[in-house]
């Protein structure tokens, strides 16, 4: 059950630190992470009920858009942003206290995080549950490999490849293959190492 937290809660978007324990947080959560759990228990065969779900549990999802169960989101996907033609492959986590945008046409292996989530390096505000938020936003036709963390308030360009394992902790700028940890640009794309086959022209 999905709905819009800017108006009653905008201190999880504007980047100010608040209680990440305040009662009434913690039951609209919980709201949210049902149909996640649906989704989670669906069987494989059960395409069209999990593209119900979908619409249900993400702020926004385009056209044609797959993910593979079981994922895990911290507001069950009610800050996730999706694009048109999506893949994100088993076990996907999403820390989304802010918002999580994913562009057209991404492609997102096994296992990876994305977290929106920050606390602040002072202990005592720590233990007392304080946190802010910094959305992190991922362009269009982007290849994220297996394994990969995205820290808070990264934004990763149009057409990137993201190598298996990185953590993801600054920009990456469009067009770039990235890896690592942290994660530095390795080279520019090299658009041309296949050429299109005939069919896929069709």
């Amino acid at each position: 059950m999905k709905f819009d937290t800017r108006e009653r809660y905008p201190f999880l978007h504007t980047g100010e630190l608040y209680d990440s324990a305040l009662p009434e947080l913690f039951i609209e959560q919980r709201k949210c992470l049902l149909a996640q759990n649906e989704f989670n228990n669906t069987l494989p065969t059960d395409l069209e009920r999990r593209s119900e779900l979908l619409k249900e549990m993400f702020c926004e999802v385009g056209e044609n858009c797959f993910i593979e169960a079981p994922i895990y989101m911290n507001w069950g996907g009610n800050h996730v942003k999706l694009g048109k033609n999506i893949y994100i492959n088993y076990d996907f986590c999403g820390v989304d206290d802010t918002f999580i945008t994913i562009g057209d046409c991404t492609q997102i292996g096994p296992r990876c995080v994305i977290a929106t989530a920050m606390h602040p390096e002072n202990p005592e505000l720590r233990t007392a549950a304080w946190q802010y938020n910094k959305p992190v936003t991922i362009g269009k036709r982007v290849w994220i490999g297996a394994n990969v963390v995205i820290c808070p308030g990264v934004t990763i360009g149009d057409d990137c490849i993201i190598g298996a394992g990185s953590v993801v902790t600054r920009d990456i700028p469009s067009g770039k293959v990235a890896v690592g940890s942290p994660c530095r640009v390795l080279r520019d794309i090299k658009p041309n190492d296949f050429t299109l086959p005939e069919a896929a022209t069709k």
